[in-house]
């Protein structure tokens, strides 16, 4: 059913639809958002779509809804948030030759913390069992952390390539496993186009067992502290910093970690009277034994930068001091990680490939790129990708996308027309407000059918 009543009627002609059974693309805006979010639970529970509300396009079987594009069939499924987005996305893959499988509109606020992303969770849920469907694209402005690390552990299970685009949010490293990150829409594009043509990215993720919840950074770096607080930002709560990008992220302490916690160990407020940290180890070594020691923290970031004027031997300073972390921690029955940011060349004087397996020996994860560490980081403690066959949600029926030649048009009748000229049966409803718009009566009659 096509809504696009008023949005003060909208929430109630989209309920009446759910009680019927059918799937609703709710085009209306200024629905309540406690309305949007039960009308979307009621959905899930019954194995039904709420697309919108603010929901301005949608492609489903090859019918295009509200303001939509004409397009050829492809194997590119898309998600979005963004109407617009959609449109670009869909111009874009057609005029490459590629085309879509389906394109499902959420409608804005559904990545929001109080809506959740049930709506881009039952999409990813859909286009996953999709057998049109080989490559999957998900385009949205910044959604609340909490449903980026949700969404993004379903997208790491769903056995196909993902393409995430969160316009607007730093990208958490290029890409992890089947799950890659674009900062454009025409970026998308490409990742899309090249996973289409490769077919990459079907294996299954790989997880790691911890037994704390949170990360701690300890780097020398401020701009790989930087960067890694960008990415880790995106997709986990709470970070905290002495560096902090936003209000809410500054440490209080920086004596002091809480939660996820990234620090700069070079900053003034660790400077003062000592060496910096890429010269004197003293201090990253006992910060390094105090994280270690806390039963909450599951992983452990360092960096180790070689090069001209660092200290001469720096995987012999931190490797002791990480092994004995990680065989205290099983000691006490828990389980720790510890990642090192290795960054240096093989002309550097201390040799790059004997740091390396110094590391590597202590118990040390040893990556050589900030994408690298922000993916391990994402396996240790990041949401576990779930295997959908065990989610709680009432799958959606295929049908559901594949099927949309019976449509209902409750509202503007120029959709109505939109999808009769596509060879879509329309059932036009002539809506009129409830008691002639009569609030109060309205309301009592509303009562009476209880």
């Amino acid at each position: 059913m096509v809504v696009s009543v008023p949005g003060r009627y909208a929430a109630d002609v989209a309920e009446e639809a759910l009680d019927l059974g059918r799937n609703v693309f709710l085009y209306s805006d200024n629905v309540p958002v406690d309305r949007e979010a039960s009308l979307k639970r009621k959905a899930r529970d019954r194995g039904l779509l709420v697309l919108g509300p603010d929901c301005g396009t949608a492609v489903l079987g090859g019918t295009g809804f509200g303001f939509s594009n004409r397009t050829r069939r492809g194997r590119i499924g898309l998600i979005g948030a963004s109407g617009t987005g959609l449109q670009a996305l869909l111009s874009y893959l057609d005029g490459d030759e590629a085309g879509i499988s389906h394109a499902i509109g959420t409608g804005g606020r559904d990545l929001s913390a109080a809506v959740g992303g049930i709506t881009a969770s039952q999409a990813l849920d859909l286009l996953r069992r999709d057998e049109d469907t080989d490559v999957l694209v998900l385009v949205s402005k910044p959604p609340a952390p909490e449903v980026t690390r949700r969404l993004l552990g379903e997208a790491r299970a769903a056995g196909k390539p993902v393409i995430v685009c969160f316009l607007g949010a730093a990208p958490p490293g290029g890409g992890w496993g089947n799950v890659w990150f674009a900062n454009s829409l025409e970026e998308a594009r490409g990742y899309a186009l090249k996973a289409l043509q490769e077919r990459v990215g079907a294996s299954p993720p790989t997880t790691f067992s911890t037994g704390g919840r949170w990360v701690r950074g300890l780097f020398s770096g401020g701009t790989l502290a930087l960067e890694i607080l960008l990415c880790l930002g995106a997709v986990l709560t709470p970070v905290y910093s002495n560096i902090p990008v936003t209000a809410d992220q500054r440490l209080p302490d920086p004596l002091k970690s809480q939660g996820h916690t990234i620090l700069d160990l070079g900053a003034d407020e660790f400077t003062v009277g000592r060496l910096h940290p890429m010269m004197d180890f003293d201090l990253r070594l006992r910060r390094l034994r105090q994280e270690a020691a806390d039963p909450e923290v599951a992983l452990i970031l360092l960096d180790v930068v070689l090069g001209d004027g660092a200290h001469a031997d720096p995987a012999g300073e931190l490797a002791p001091g990480i092994e004995r972390a990680l065989t205290e921690a099983r000691a006490a029955g828990r389980e720790l990680a510890v990642a090192v940011l290795l960054i240096g060349t093989a002309a550097d004087p201390q040799d790059l490939q004997e740091q390396s397996a110094t590391l590597e020996r202590s118990g040390a994860r040893v990556v050589r790129t900030v994408g690298e560490l922000v993916e391990h980081t994402w396996r240790c403690v990041g949401e576990r990708p779930r295997d959908p066959a065990e989610t709680a949600l009432a799958p959606v029926p295929l049908e559901a996308i594949r099927d949309t030649r019976a449509v209902i048009n409750v509202g503007i009748e120029t959709f109505a027309a939109s999808l009769a000229a596509q060879g879509a049966e329309v059932v036009q409803v002539d809506w009129r407000p409830p008691a002639g718009g009569n609030e109060k009566m309205a309301a009592l009659l509303a009562r009476m059918k209880r």
